[in-house]
Order: C-alpha cells, then structure tokens, then sequence
C-alpha cells in the first residue's frame, strides 16, 4: 500500500524553523504498530495520522513520537489542520473555518484563518481546563536540568507539574543565561519519574524582549531529547500563569520563543482566558510553512 505524507515545519513562516511534522492525511489501514514504525523512521518529534471520522466531527487523527502515541500535543495539530487545509480538504479559506479532531484526550477544535498575505494561520482550543499536579524540590528539578538551585524562580510556583491535555513539569528561570546553559542529566529524570512525575521538563524565562517568554522543553524519556516547539506545554504554561495573576478574570495573551538554541527559532501564540477565579480555556496559535511531500510504501 502507498500512503501519501506531508512534512511541514510548524510554528515558524521561515522553512528550517519551527518544528518539524510528519503527516499522513489518509492513514486508514495502517495499525498502531505500523505507525509508530513510521514516526519512528521520520524521527521527528511527532508525526500525525489522519483518519475518518468516528464521533461526528471533521477528522480522527493519532499522534506519535519516535517512542510512544500522544493522548494530544500541539504542534501535530497545528501543523496538520495547516497540511489539510493546504491541500484543499477542506475547500476554499476565504477567511476563516473551525475544524475540530478527534483524539485520545478529547475533541480538538482548531480554528484556521487566512492573515495578510494569504498565509494560513491555525489556532487550537486545548480540549482539557487546566489541571494542577504535583509541586517538585527545587534542587532535585535543577540537579535534573544541570542548574544550581538559585537559577531557578519560585515566587509565582515551585516546580510544578501541569496539564491542559498532556502533563508538563514546568519550572521558571531567572535569567536567559541559565535557559542556555541548561543539560539534562539521566539520572535526574530518574529520580524525577521515581516520584511518579513523567520527566517532560519545560523550563522558561520571563524575557522582557519582543517575546513575553522564551522557553525550552525536554522529554528523553519520550524519545524528544529537545523539542524546537511545544504548543502542548506552552498552552498548559499561560494557563497556569494566568492561574496564578492576582486578577480573578481577565483574557491573557503571551508571544513565546522556544527553539532558538537548537538553531530552529520557533514563534508560539498563546492565551488563556480566566473568569471568577478559574481558568476557563486555553490556545495556541501559530504559522507553518510546507516543505515536502511524498510516498511511504507499507508491505
């Protein structure tokens, strides 16, 4: 069988930026162990596989990293409604539609939009509110990241896990120096995973630059020694944020930076909306830019 693929890059307008999808836009037949075969072969952080729908909506669609299925991520969902929308499923954008997928951790509304020039824009809904999980000893997440314990910020949260549809340890950082001089340590993943914490660590900065925030992510142990974009974990990080503003309602917008010391600058838009004490939902945004396609031949 032949399946046609797409490789985009995805939270970038510049090819070689961003970070790098894989997407099957017609997947059906392939099983659970031939996608994560393929996804592993692409070697990306995740490749995405389209199928038809099952409850009504527009599309189903998988998501793998080189080791294991995602439950949700967002940089696979950006990067395949813009593929989609690309080529022509879902007819003529003249300004704006709304798509939502189908996935393990819930429906995924996705609103995609032509901006000036005519690129296409994508923006996903989290399909979870904000969950808080477990806080971490400062020490142990900054023995981890091969930080000392003073380059690391608690005066709005301690090292906390977070989830608006898959879990993030996120930890703030003092300064940019301490963002760049971060490496991660196995066995302080080790530890962090022995407390029942999965070690995706993502560690940010408050940049006071033309971006809100700059941000690094970290997940070995999911076979993603870095990732170049997170919307995932960027989406979870300006609910938590907003969580944590002394305002009780209000909307909350931050422009993120991720990537840049990988050498694949990444722009993220998020926003999060909080009323009467509680975060009510959170976004993610950005642009892609295409870059291949082709064939995979399945025996």
């Amino acid at each position: 069988m032949r399946y046609r693929y797409y490789i985009c890059d995805v939270f970038t307008d510049v090819r070689f930026g961003g970070n790098q999808l894989a997407v099957l836009p017609e997947a059906a037949g392939l099983s659970g162990r031939q996608m994560q075969q393929i996804a592993r072969e692409f070697n990306f952080a995740e490749s995405a596989f389209v199928f038809p729908p099952e409850a009504g909506h527009t599309r189903k669609v998988r998501i793998f990293t080189p080791a294991a299925e995602m439950p949700f991520a967002g940089h696979p969902n950006i990067g395949t409604a813009f593929s989609l929308a690309t080529a022509g499923e879902f007819g003529e954008i003249e300004t704006s539609i709304e798509v939502t997928f189908e996935e393990k951790a819930g429906p995924v509304p996705i609103a995609i939009q032509r901006r000036e020039g005519r690129a296409i824009w994508c923006e996903l809904a989290a399909p979870e509110t904000l969950s808080i999980g477990k806080t971490l000893p400062t020490e142990l997440v900054a023995s981890a990241v091969s930080l000392d314990e003073s380059d690391i910020v608690t005066a709005t949260h301690a090292p906390q896990v977070a989830s608006v549809g898959l879990p993030f340890l996120m930890a703030e950082l003092k300064d940019r120096s301490a963002l760049e001089r971060t490496r991660i340590r196995w066995d302080g993943l080790e530890a962090i995973a022995a407390l029942g914490v999965t070690p995706d660590i993502h560690l940010y900065v408050r940049s006071g630059d033309e971006f809100d925030i700059r941000a690094r992510m970290f997940a070995p142990m999911d076979g993603v020694p870095e990732d170049p974009a997170t919307g995932s974990a960027n989406c979870a990080l300006a609910a938590l944020l907003s969580h944590y503003s002394d305002r009780s309602s209000g909307d909350f917008q931050f422009r993120i930076a991720q990537g840049v010391e990988m050498g694949r600058p990444s722009v993220l838009e998020a926003r999060a909306e909080k009323r009467d004490g509680a975060v009510v939902g959170a976004w993610i945004g950005g642009g892609c830019v295409s870059f291949a396609e082709g064939f995979i031949e399945i025996d």
